[in-house]
């Protein structure tokens, strides 16, 4: 940075204001008899936005707290972090160029669709089963390491939908098998602890999948062709300033955008499994089942609902979910037998944002943590500093949402 001290200042400014709104808030509004629930998150963000100008006014009205009193104020500190970064980088390329900065957003909005399908399947499985898998990102390893023999070892030149299937079918069985023989013992009341139990038989499922890999197929980096091959199309032909472009390698959009034809692809594959999900979800009988599970066990259990075999389903269905998105992926990165653990902790961090159990907040989690990891990872100059950030980037905004709204954006109270 050219000048550093004046963005130093800023953030000093939107941490120390914003912690004050947040200690003081709900203290006040307790004092006044009032809802005290959201008086935390809603004072930490005006403390953020004003500091004392818009924080006095705010604890002497005390108003009815509402969706605006998070939203307005969140974008008054988004617009001064920005201005603070422009004027401390004015040479940064997220400052200088527009057309660069557009494709972070891009790609990062890319990313987060497959961040989400990914956390969907996590976020699943604890609304059904009530445990949060460790051994999800394993799943994701696995789907693609199942689509690079599949389509490049065992059956060169085999079409990618067949080895996107095929990954999918193999962590549904891993699954499918994994519940039953372990999983099934915490409802028939074989375990005492249930909630200790599923941690533990998941880290040791994670670590079981992840060195049996390794033994298998050893810990040379795995990378499968394109899926796609996209013609070269230019539209309007002939334009100068095309508004899209498209080649094997890229994407090109309003000639600024441009993202890699491989994320395309991946995006695509994660949009239409969504799409199918949720129809399986809302339009069918077991799909409506599962979510009757979700809501109330044993109401849905009355009903005729056999909540064993949700159980079963929905976490057959998690790994699938996990799998079809390492599946989307391998074209894009190479595939190591621990890929999986970064993953995983980023579909922790996902489902936290976005509230346990929901699925809608585990997509939007996703493309949150998408669009973050993206432009903060884009916005650092030096490359390497930038790789080494990108998980740091999840594990802040986890702290921040502990801190401010435990259960979510999109979460319940329990």
């Amino acid at each position: 940075m050219e000048n550093p001290t004046i963005f130093y200042y800023a953030l000093l400014w939107i941490i120390g204001w914003g912690a004050v709104g947040g200690i003081v808030s709900p203290r006040i509004y307790a004092r006044k008899d009032l809802d005290v629930s959201q008086a935390g998150l809603v004072g930490t963000a005006v403390g953020a936005a004003g500091g004392p100008i818009s924080l006095l006014p705010f604890w002497y009205f005390t108003p009815t707290l509402n969706w605006r009193w998070i939203v307005v104020p969140s974008v008054i500190v988004l617009g001064v972090f920005i201005a603070a970064f422009a004027k401390a980088d004015p040479t940064n390329f997220c400052v200088a160029r527009s057309d660069y900065l557009t494709t972070q957003v891009a790609n990062g909005l890319v990313m987060g669709s497959i961040y989400g399908l990914m956390a969907l399947g996590l976020t699943l499985i604890f609304s059904i089963l009530g445990v949060v898998s460790f051994a999800h990102g394993e799943f994701y390893m696995i789907g693609g390491m199942a689509v690079y023999y599949i389509g490049t070892v065992w059956f060169p030149g085999l079409n990618p939908l067949f080895s996107i299937i095929g990954a999918a079918i193999i962590t549904f069985l891993i699954g499918l098998i994994f519940e039953v023989v372990f999983l099934r013992a915490m409802n028939t009341g074989q375990v005492e602890r249930p909630g200790e139990y599923a941690i533990l038989v998941t880290f040791g499922l994670a670590f079981f999948l992840q060195y049996l890999v390794l033994a298998l197929v050893g810990a040379n980096p795995k990378k499968v062709p394109r899926f796609v091959q996209y013609p070269d199309i230019t539209f309007p032909s002939g334009a100068e300033a095309p508004l899209l472009t498209m080649n094997v390698r890229t994407f090109s959009f309003f000639n600024s955008i441009t993202i890699s034809s491989t994320r395309i692809t991946a995006a695509l594959v994660s949009l239409i499994l969504l799409g199918i999900l949720m129809w399986f979800l809302y339009k069918t009988w077991t799909g409506k089942a599962l979510r009757a599970v979700s809501q109330d066990r044993q109401a849905a259990a009355v009903t005729g609902i056999n909540p064993n075999r949700m159980n079963t389903l929905a976490f057959a269905l998690g790994g699938a979910l996990a799998g079809v998105s390492g599946a989307s992926l391998v074209q894009v990165f190479s595939w190591v037998p621990w890929v999986g653990v970064l993953a995983s902790a980023r579909s922790f961090v996902i489902i936290v944002l976005g509230g346990m159990g929901s699925l809608p907040g585990a997509f939007i989690g996703g493309l949150i943590v998408g669009l973050v990891e993206t432009i903060g990872a884009g916005c650092i100059p030096d490359p390497q500093r930038a790789t080494a950030y990108i998980p740091a980037y999840g594990m802040v905004i986890l702290v921040i949402v502990l801190l401010l709204k435990p259960t979510g954006l999109f979460g319940r109270e329990l």
